[in-house]
């Protein structure tokens, strides 16, 4: 075992280990985090350090959260549930208001409607709650002409792809995800904390900007009225902190689908394991072709909230395009404000998950993961 880094690597992963723990020497003294990986099913690393930190230590994982939101998605679409190309309005009568009358739910789930926020704004039990955050957004107009670009919309698409399934199914999504995903394969990847796994929970820790990056979160443009204030709800009075929402027990709870879930790394790679591979002899949750439609790109180029070049699947991010192009075309997955990072890469069969502590910087995955997840890349194909 390197000094200071727990858990195990399979053979020919070496490199992983001593990548992390390179890593992790320049890091604060406090720093915390957990990196897993599996290929074609199979659990090749499962790695841990810091005071406190266990492997089944749970973090807020932000954004990764939307991950499982819309692996629920796609179990529904796969089986018939839900059609893509059937307008909203036909799931959720109510939303068709306001010029969203021909939204289609292929693009409500690539960050095509426009709904980034509300003119008003959300408050905290709101953002703790999807079905209340659908309501607002039911009557909101839309920031731009739906279906015509794509922007991100960070505290709303859980809640708007969550609504449709509530409609379509009569259940939660937390509750369809509960039952058909987490459970079944034990993961440590919740969205819904129950109260007796609460001291699992490692409360995240701020940002700790060097001076040189604090002059650059400085010069970022926060005038209140633009589409990344209102995307991130931090055009209200007092918004509170970055570390304030998964660190707030009504959020924990109710596990809402955009960034409220609570994750080990274990769970994060062990989540997309089961959705592209066979795992302890079940079949993947998803078919080839599923897979193949929520990784394809569906929404490409100037993101009109994070005003740089993304690229999304079906709710996943297309991985492979913007963060690490070397992965598989058709990779999918999510990263998480505070620096995690989720996804599979069918081609290779590798499926990863990076839990920390600490929020990084810059905000979305933490940049760490580019070196770690190129080692795990790099042994996937070689072994």
């Amino acid at each position: 075992m390197t000094q200071g880094i727990h858990g195990t690597v399979a053979d020919g992963f070496e490199e992983v280990r001593e990548e992390f723990a390179a890593f992790v020497g320049r890091e604060l003294p406090d720093y915390e985090g957990q990196l897993c990986a599996y290929v074609h099913g199979r659990k090749v690393v499962d790695l841990w350090t810091g005071d406190g930190c266990e492997a089944d230590s749970l973090y807020g994982v932000y954004s990764s959260t939307k991950g499982a939101a819309h692996l629920v998605v796609a179990l529904l679409v796969q089986e018939g549930t839900l059609e893509l190309d059937r307008k909203v309005t036909y799931y959720w009568p109510e939303f068709g208001v306001e010029g969203k009358g021909g939204l289609t739910l292929r693009d409500l789930i690539a960050h095509r409607a426009g709904l980034v926020g509300v003119d008003a704004g959300f408050t905290g039990d709101e953002l703790a709650d999807d079905q209340a955050v659908a309501e607002r957004l039911a009557d909101q107009r839309p920031f731009w002409r739906p279906g015509t670009a794509y922007g991100y919309h960070a505290f709303t698409i859980g809640a708007l792809t969550g609504e449709v399934v509530r409609r379509a199914t009569g259940r939660r999504l937390q509750e369809v995800y509960e039952e058909r995903v987490r459970a079944p394969y034990g993961l440590d990847f919740h969205l819904g904390l129950p109260e007796e796994l609460e001291p699992r929970y490692r409360p995240v820790q701020p940002m700790a900007p060097t001076p040189e990056q604090q002059a650059v979160l400085d010069s970022e443009p926060t005038g209140p009225h633009t589409l990344a204030s209102i995307a991130f709800n931090t055009h209200v009075p007092n918004p509170g902190e970055l570390a304030d929402y998964p660190n707030s027990r009504a959020v924990r709870a109710k596990g809402p689908a955009s960034a409220g879930g609570v994750a080990a790394a274990r769970g994060l790679a062990g989540m997309y394991a089961a959705t592209i591979s066979e795992v302890d002899g079940r079949p993947p949750l998803l078919k080839p072709d599923t897979i193949a439609e929520v990784g394809q790109i569906h929404s490409t180029g100037y993101d009109l909230v994070a005003r740089t070049h993304k690229s999304f699947g079906l709710g996943f991010q297309a991985v492979s395009d913007y963060v690490y192009p070397f992965l598989g075309a058709g990779a999918f997955g999510h990263s998480g404000a505070g620096g995690s990072q989720a996804f599979a890469d069918p081609r290779s069969g590798l499926t990863y998950g990076y839990t920390r502590r600490r929020c990084s910087f810059p905000g979305g995955a933490a940049p760490e993961n580019v070196r770690l997840v190129r080692a795990v890349h790099r042994a996937a194909l070689a072994s």
